[in-house]
């Protein structure tokens, strides 16, 4: 019922766009701009309206506006652009309708706001017409400003097989891409497109946010609340800066492991299982289908590090200890000794830092469709797998040349906690070891033989069809 099928029809062989006209229900924004595209397509258009003389002023030039009766008798197509408390003037239309194809385009402010999908209601009140659910999806701005502004999109659903490809017809010739998506009773599913909000962000944004808040009140309390209850210091002054500059690298760190993590998991699952035709569990499916996002996001965490660090030395804070330590230097007669061992961790560090972030830009950059689109499957592998697990190592030995020896300082660990960079370290680490494990060359060879088509096994259970499966590799 609800399978996906694509059908690649030539326009002119179901609709003649300069000689059939269309009809459009409906004058408001969508109406307007849906009319105004298919007189750029070279159909003829005629607005059904109420009032058809107070209405003309407001629609595109070169179309029609007539009364609903007249209208609906002018075209064999029509579009319903209205919503569907309005579908009551349809009623009286019935024998006008009978045998038209009717585009449902409405939808509704809220899931489930009606016992039925709008376009089986209107199949009810029109039951001599065939009601095609489709253009829902699109908004007035991409109607107007044409499928290069939006998306190319446009899912359709319908009892009548002829009637659905008059509308692909239709999409074609606007330039926009047709799915038809099954029956009608695909259309309440169809309708609750548009009301959905970012769905494929919503784990990483919960992920991204939990670890937000859990790593900044596990440094508040470390770093603030520790220094004003056994040293009654107020150092509050440092949460807009100094514990945002330890948040953001911390989560950007933990959420690059979390893109990696996944896929090592489905490679160890695949190792066990001894084959490649075996679902994933859901849970395993869900996140490795959400690591785009993941990664965009820990990319964003990135940014705010990078531009949290750059600003620290306009800092007043940091302006004040470095000119008060030097002017106290210089009181007391004192010297320091240049330290190669300090130059040699910190240019590392920044160093590591900055290839790190470059690579992680890259990655950013390349999982733009504009830009994965013009590269081949190998490209884009080489760049999102290889070049992402040299990212992933880059920036974890940033953090280790960060923390250095602090680890054996027990004034480290207040209040016996370790700090947040330390914890931070732990997926990425876990994640670099399996990883490890994966590219040995034993490990790795049955790991390529399992996904080029080999099971464990398969020579016991039937060595004849094991030698035809090599044959016909």
């Amino acid at each position: 019922l609800n399978s996906v099928v694509f059908l690649t029809l030539p326009v002119d062989s179901i609709y003649d766009s300069r000689s059939e006209r269309v009809c459009v229900f409906g004058t408001g924004d969508l109406g307007r701009s849906l009319g105004l595209r298919l007189l750029q397509a070279g159909y003829g258009v005629v607005f059904g309206s109420r009032r058809p003389h107070s209405s003309s002023s407001l629609l595109p030039h070169g179309a029609q506006v007539l009364g609903h009766a007249a209208a609906a008798q002018s075209a064999h197509l029509i579009f319903i652009a209205v919503q569907r408390e309005h579908y009551d003037f349809l009623v009286p239309l019935a024998n006008q309708l009978k045998g038209k194809v009717l585009v449902d385009l409405s939808n509704n402010l809220k899931k489930n706001q009606y016992p039925e999908a709008n376009a089986e209601y209107l199949q009810s009140l029109v039951p001599g017409a065939e009601v095609v659910k489709g253009f829902n999806t699109l908004s007035a701005w991409s109607l107007q400003n044409g499928p290069s502004d939006a998306n190319r999109q446009v899912y359709i659903c319908g009892e009548s097989v002829e009637a659905k490809q008059a509308v692909i017809a239709v999409a074609i010739k606007l330039g926009f891409s047709a799915l038809d998506r099954g029956f009608l009773s695909v259309a309440r599913e169809l309708e609750d497109f548009p009301l959905q909000l970012f769905p494929q962000w919503r784990l990483p944004l919960r992920i991204a946010i939990g670890l937000s808040a859990a790593f900044f009140f596990y440094l508040l309390i470390r770093d603030i609340i520790y220094a004003y209850v056994t040293q009654s210091k107020d150092i509050s002054f440092r949460i807009m800066v100094s514990l945002a500059n330890k948040v953001c690298p911390i989560v950007s760190l933990i959420m690059l492991s979390l893109c990696y993590l996944p896929g090592v998991l489905a490679s160890f699952l695949q190792l066990y299982r001894g084959t490649k035709y075996r679902r994933f569990p859901d849970w395993l499916d869900r996140w490795m289908l959400c690591r785009k996002q993941l990664g965009l996001l820990a990319l964003g965490f990135a940014f705010l590090h990078v531009l949290y660090t750059l600003i620290i030395p306009i800092r007043y804070y940091v302006w004040f200890k470095a000119t008060e330590r030097t002017v106290s230097m210089i009181r007391e007669n004192r010297t320091t000794q240049f330290d190669m061992t300090t130059a040699w961790r910190g240019d590392s560090y920044l160093s590591l830092g900055i290839l790190g972030f470059g690579l992680y830009v890259l990655l950013g950059i390349t999982s733009l469709p504009s830009v994965s689109n013009a590269l081949s499957w190998r490209e884009f592998s080489f760049i999102q797998s290889k070049l992402g697990h040299l990212t992933l190592l880059l920036c974890t030995a940033h953090t280790y040349l960060y923390g250095w020896n602090r680890f054996l300082s027990s004034s480290t660990y207040k209040w016996y906690t370790p700090p947040g960079y330390m914890l931070c370290l732990v997926l990425p680490s876990v994640v670099l070891l399996l990883k490890l494990l994966l590219i040995t060359p034993c490990v790795d060879r049955t790991i390529t033989r399992i996904r080029q088509g080999w099971e464990r096994g398969a020579d016991q259970r039937n060595p004849k069809d094991n030698l035809s499966l090599r044959h016909e590799l």
